[in-house]
């Protein structure tokens, strides 16, 4: 059974991204794993994550701040506050900020689950970051196929950078 719950602006564990973060609001355990809410404030240009795709949750990224480049497959959209970008499961994406300001979106995730991914990638890179093996194995418990090589090509079409890449 789940409590109602209050998240105040300054509350919220956080796990440091690179050039964005996590700050955990609702955890699935908070909603009977129905969903998970997540907030990502992003530095300028910063890329969240390669290209990738997750089998088993859909994302919904309202954007609270500034200007968020989603690449949905073929197509690129560029949201801006108050606007909600939705990434099915299954579909390739990335997203990003796409301005020289800093950026936030609530990243809700459904069903509930991939929230932890955040939380274990987050104390891998504080540990000095994963290397492939313990990569590829965090992303195959989360379902989630990523595309490494997408990230040169990310960062050149759309100006942006990303931990560990010199343009």
């Amino acid at each position: 059974m789940t409590s109602s719950k209050v998240v105040l602006s300054g509350d919220g564990k956080a796990a440091m991204l690179g050039f964005t973060a996590a700050r955990f609001l609702v955890d699935g355990s908070d909603s009977g794993n129905h969903f998970a809410l997540v907030e990502h404030p992003m530095e300028p240009r910063a890329l969240a994550a390669p290209m990738h795709r997750h089998h088993r949750e859909d994302e919904y990224s309202f954007v609270i701040e500034g200007s968020i480049g989603a690449l949905r497959g073929e197509e690129t959209v560029i949201g801006q506050a108050g606007d909600l970008i939705f990434k099915p499961r299954e579909q390739w994406h990335t997203f990003w900020n796409a301005s020289d300001a800093p950026a936030r979106v609530l990243e809700i995730i459904s069903p509930a689950g991939f929230e932890n991914y955040f939380r274990e990638l987050g104390a891998m890179l504080a540990a000095g970051g994963p290397d492939r093996e313990r990569f590829a194995a965090l992303c195959a418990r989360y379902a989630l196929e990523m595309d490494m090589s997408s990230v040169p090509g990310l960062i050149a079409r759309f100006q942006l950078r990303f931990p560990g890449v010199t343009p």
